[in-house]
Formats: structure tokens, sequence, C-alpha cells
């Protein structure tokens, strides 16, 4: 927002801010970082939900920020998201048949009314769910049902790009290893690719092929899973490793945490230079002045923006 009461008050923000990612065909890209540091408005603005004031978005070798309403139309067929509320992104009012079909009515998927049908219950059996579900509500079912729904809405396009909005925070522990199965059985199965964002690094352990992590609007490390997990080089990924669980009393009792200082810095006034540097226990004068750039730390797809990574 440029103008009016609230931009006068406030300022703008810039919510997302210089970030630059390549998500591969048929990986699973982790995005990680604490609440309110721009995970989702990344997220949505990929899809253009969003509408960035700048940058390009680049989809098949095309920049849909760019694009007409039209061909915005037809690109929208390959690119879909699960949203993180199960319950607040279903319509009350809609029976699963109706919120299934909608996609498949905009689009002109199902040229009579038995083809709607076939294919409602096709995606009713794909997420694991009773074809006789679909004359039901929304509020008829448990949390984990209904991120099924909405699951099977995401794939009702036959998208090749999907946006998973922490799609398993708002459910029950037991619940969430069984929606994170199911992601990657159909990822398996029709080749998809997944923007997963979570605000804990212990839930994409298992999903993610590479992980980046996000502070205030800024991408500061981005690694292959395996290498983060077992050599973080920022700080700030660092200190949220530290703070997972180990289900080992000896080793819980005996590792180092690292505990941050100081409050998480505003996306409205930013420190200068490095943005992690009011709470990073490693920070020198260097970090105030300029902002450290993305760079490789470790040979292959490892970079972290830090002047003084972790060993």
């Amino acid at each position: 927002m440029r103008s009016g009461v609230i931009s006068r008050v406030v300022g703008q923000i810039r919510a997302v801010d210089g970030v630059d990612l390549d998500i591969r065909q048929g990986e699973t890209l982790g995005l990680v970082g604490e609440s309110g540091c721009g995970k989702s408005t990344l997220g949505r603005s990929i899809l253009r939900l969003v509408q960035p004031t700048a940058g390009q978005v680049r989809f098949k070798g095309r920049d849909i920020l760019r694009m007409g309403s039209r061909a915005m139309r037809r690109m929208r067929r390959d690119m879909a998201i699960i949203f993180q509320d199960p319950f607040a992104s279903l319509d009350p009012r809609q029976t699963v048949a109706d919120i299934l079909g909608e996609a498949l009515d905009i689009h002109h998927l199902a040229r009579t009314p038995r083809a709607r049908k076939e294919r409602v219950s096709e995606l009713l059996g794909l997420v694991g769910l009773a074809t006789d579900f679909a004359g039901r509500y929304p509020h008829e079912f448990s949390g984990g049902q209904r991120q099924r729904i909405g699951i099977a809405r995401a794939l009702a396009v036959d998208p090749s790009f999907i946006v998973c909005d922490e799609p398993i925070s708002a459910l029950d522990v037991s619940i969430q290893a069984q929606i994170i199965n199911l992601l990657e059985q159909l990822q398996e199965k029709f080749n998809l690719t997944y923007l997963f964002i979570a605000h804990d690094l212990s839930v994409v352990k298992h999903i993610s092929d590479r992980i980046a992590v996000m502070y205030v609007g800024k991408v500061v490390e981005v690694s292959p899973a395996r290498d983060l997990y077992r050599q973080p080089k920022h700080p700030y990924t660092g200190s949220l490793l530290s703070a997972i669980p180990i289900p080992d009393p000896r080793l819980e009792r005996h590792r180092e945490r690292i505990i941050l200082k100081g409050d998480v810095a505003s996306p409205m006034n930013p420190p200068s230079g490095c943005r992690f540097r009011t709470r990073c226990f490693k920070a020198q004068p260097r970090c105030g002045e300029t902002e450290p750039a993305l760079e490789t730390v470790n040979l292959g797809d490892h970079k972290a923006a830090c002047y003084f990574p972790l060993s």
C-alpha cells in the first residue's frame, strides 16, 4: 500500500525483500522461519495471490507477473495451494462435491455431470476418503479429513506445482505424519513439485530435498536437507536446530543450546546490514555495515548469507 491512512501511520513494510530462489521440477523445497518472517507471503506471491511490487516469478520459463488475465487463467491449472487451516479454507455452505467440483467447472474439466461426479470420486480416493463423503459438509469431518479434502481440491486441476502453506501446523501430531506421507505418495505418483512452508525445522526434515531458511523477509540459508541438519552455516539456522528436542534424555541433557537474545527485528524498520545481527552471538562491526550476500559456503548447493558462518 503506497497511500492512505495505514501507510501514513506505519510506513511501507517489505514482507519479502530480495528473495531469489529456484525450485526444481519434482523436488520439495522446504521454507522455514519464525511466524511473520514472510513465508506465506512469498508462497502466495509465487502464485500471484499476492501481487509483488517488484521482481519476477518465472514458471516454466515465463514471468507470471507480466501475464494478462487470460494467460494467467490458463497457467493456474498448473499451480495450486494447500492452505494452513483446513476448516477456514473450505466453504461451510458447500458440500465436498461442490468444493472439489468448483475448479472443474471453472476450468471446464468435466464435460458432463457424470464426468464431474466420477472425477470427484477419483479425487476422494486419491486422498484416502470414501466416495460417499461427497455429499457431506466440512463441519462433519475431523481436521485431518478436512485437510485431505483441501489436498484433493489442490489436485483437481492436475497441477505440477503446489504451495503447501503450513498444511500440518493446525493438526494433531498423530495426524501430521499421515498427511506428510500422503503428500509424498502423491508427489511420487504425479511427479509433483512442492514448496513446503513450515515454522519448524523438524517438520520439514523428512519431506524436503532442499531447505531454505527465512528471517525477516530474507533467505539466510539454502541447502540440501541432509547438509543443513548435519552442518548448518548460518547462526540463525543453528539456533533453530538447537531448539529441536532430542528423544534421548542423555543427549538432551548434555547438548549445547543456542539461546538468542533480543526480539525479532521489525520488517518496517530492519537493522542495517545483516537483519539477524541484533540477536546474533557471532555479530561483528562488519555485520552492521553491509548486508551479506547469499553465497556458497560448501561445495555444492549449500549457501548462507553470513560473514562469519558456523564451522
